[in-house]
């Protein structure tokens, strides 16, 4: 079948974006796996310095800019003839032509951060013309390039694909761990309901793990594992995955096209961000892996029977390593040496599984599952001498408790939220609403609220769970204690304190999360804290901080007039870009309001 225009790959269409014709190297490179996302693009490393000029890859016109403090900081979008898209982030500065254009729009909105769409035409560009110089704005870690090429229907490309000689790689990637897992409640890796992490070990020039891997039911294959660019010591992605037995591959996985509406969908393609999963799960939206069936990847052997499986890792210029290992199946077992049981009974919910493990007890190992009016008796899927393991399937039903002898156990889960679907959970203060894209896969919902009247706390799951798009709660607090025009929802996990706002309606607060984990209710009345650093008639600059909720906005008057100031969050450091060379004279007034609603002012003169 003939690729749609979108898809085609010009070689040679694209120069280099830096230094053209001497060799580079990249810190980023397509397909690599970062918090939360793919990379989509390559980080041209600039010397770790600022001002490098930045080229156009092709002929085309600018078809959008943008200058933002975060994401990709200072932007270019040009357009080409061929369809594509190049863009150009976290750009120093552009080029003195766009530098006007952008200044102009901005003091005509008085918008200290814009995003213009241009006109096809409007601002033609050509194939090595310095459009910009390289920067550290945004998101950006360090001074570098983020370039991307995208089709015609805004989908990130591998840019390695359409050839660039000034960046060699003839290293292969390199595995560092493999993971085989249990994928429904029959299935066990030597002899137990667990992920089995293995390190592979060199074998000449390929990989092997050490030893055979038994198996029962149906298992997965998930791998953590980087690429290498000549002459460099920084660690990148790969976009080809390949599962083979001796008949042939039995699962492949090629990233070589984002598509953003489904970016996130990242978080359930892998394990902790860390792991890429190798196998076929029903709800992930992505197109990479084939072929396209339920049982892609699902790796199942008869009792006794070995085979050997290979998995080929292959980066953009094809270089290409490979890992042997040996699966051998073997009924189920219900005694396994499972190590050091818990003083009591522990609970673990993996996917739709509910595992149970607790310590032996002379009481009896019989549990009794109440679901309603129906009670469901079951022994455990195995034990040792210390310790036993139940496991319940959760799509079966939601038990209220599990009677396992020695202790009463009460699940935590309070409902299903089905992936695809639109849904409220309620209870006594809380309702929660998810739509149809709010869940990466069927997700079962656990919540608990504590803390006190003046700081409550709320916990959704865990933050090692995540979700596709953010879910609307309405917490009713009666009792909050805290002044409500200046508290607002956080997400607290992990020690971290992130704004995540919300409006209140009476003792309702009423706002969104698209991070599982705790979430808590704090007031923030202190207001952001002004510096100066230089006011004067040629510049005013200022260091501006917020402890709490963060900066939301930034306005600065001289003479009454308002003035363009730029901001670098990373160093906390606003700045002002005149219109025009007239020299600042008169009453300064620069006002600071935070997410919460604190203003700061700092007000001077220039004589």
């Amino acid at each position: 079948m003939l690729e749609s225009t979108a898809q085609v790959v010009d070689k040679g269409y694209f120069k280099n974006p830096i230094n053209p014709g001497t060799r580079n190297y990249l810190s980023g490179n397509f397909a690599e796996l970062r918090p939360n996302h793919f990379h989509t693009g390559l980080d041209f490393k600039t010397g770790g310095q600022e001002g490098v000029p930045v080229l156009a890859a092709a002929d085309g016109w600018v078809h959008r800019i943008k200058i933002s403090s975060f994401g990709y900081g200072n932007v270019i979008y040009l357009k080409h003839p061929n369809g594509k898209i190049t863009l150009y982030g976290h750009l120093r500065n552009f080029n003195k032509e766009l530098s006007d254009y952008m200044r102009k729009k901005m003091y005509a909105a008085k918008a200290n951060e814009l995003e213009v769409y241009l006109e096809q035409g409007e601002i033609p560009v050509k194939q090595g013309q310095r459009i910009a110089d390289s920067g550290n704005t945004g998101g950006s870690g360090g001074p570098h390039l983020h370039f991307e090429i995208r089709d015609s229907l805004d989908r990130a490309m591998d840019p390695l694909l359409f050839g660039f000689s000034e960046i060699i790689d003839n290293t292969p990637p390199v595995p560092q761990s493999i993971a085989i897992v249990p994928l429904d409640i029959d299935s066990r890796v030597n002899g137990k309901f667990a992920r089995l992490e293995v390190t592979p070990v060199a074998s000449g020039s390929t990989y092997r793990l050490p030893n055979d891997i038994k198996i029962t039911g149906k298992v997965g294959i998930e791998i953590r594992s980087f690429d290498q660019l000549d002459g460099a010591s920084n660690r990148n992605g790969f976009p080809t995955f390949e599962l083979l037995d001796e008949k042939g591959t039995l699962f492949n996985l090629t990233v070589d096209k984002v598509n953003f509406n489904y970016s996130r969908q990242f978080l359930q393609h892998t394990y902790q961000n860390r792991y890429t999963r190798l196998y076929y799960q029903k709800n992930l939206k992505f197109e990479f892996i084939s072929p396209k069936s339920d049982t892609t990847g699902h790796l199942q052997l008869e009792p006794g029977i070995k085979k050997a499986f290979r998995l080929k890792l292959r980066d953009a210029y094809g270089n290409e390593r490979q890992v042997s290992f040996t699966l051998q199946g073997q009924d189920l077992e219900t005694v396994v040496n499972d190590g050091t049981a818990p003083a009591k009974a522990s609970l673990e919910y993996i996917n739709n599984i509910l595992k149970i493990k607790a310590p032996v007890t002379p009481k009896g190992g019989l549990a009794k599952f109440y679901l309603g009016a129906n009670q469901f008796e079951m022994l455990p899927a195995y034990q040792d001498t210390d310790s036993r393991t139940y496991l319940w399937d959760l799509d079966f039903g939601i038990p209220e408790e599990i009677d396992i002898c020695s202790e009463v156990v009460i699940p935590e889960i309070n409902a299903l939220i089905p992936a695809g679907k639109e849904i409220s959970y309620s209870e006594r203060n809380l309702q929660m609403n998810f739509n149809h894209e709010t869940v990466l896969d069927d997700l079962f919902l656990r919540v608990s609220q504590s803390g006190s009247a003046v700081s409550p706390h709320l916990n959704v799951n865990s933050n090692r769970e995540f979700l596709w798009n953010a879910m609307n709660i309405r917490w009713n607090l009666p009792d909050y204690s805290g002044n409500k025009a200046r508290s607002h929802a956080y997400y607290t996990s992990g020690g971290a304190k992130s704004f995540l706002g919300g409006t209140w309606e009476g003792n309702t607060l009423d706002f969104g999360s698209r991070y599982l984990g705790e979430i808590s209710i704090l007031q923030d009345d202190i207001k952001p804290t002004i510096k100066v650093i230089r006011v004067n008639s040629s510049e005013i600059r200022f260091v501006i901080r917020d402890e709490l909720s963060g900066i939301d906005s930034y306005e600065a008057f001289v003479d009454g007039k308002w003035v363009l100031m730029r901001y670098e969050y990373k160093q906390a450091v606003i700045w002002s870009e005149k219109l025009t060379n007239e020299p600042f004279k008169g009453e300064v007034l620069l006002k600071v309001t935070d997410k919460a609603g604190n203003t700061a002012e700092w007000k001077g003169t220039i004589g």
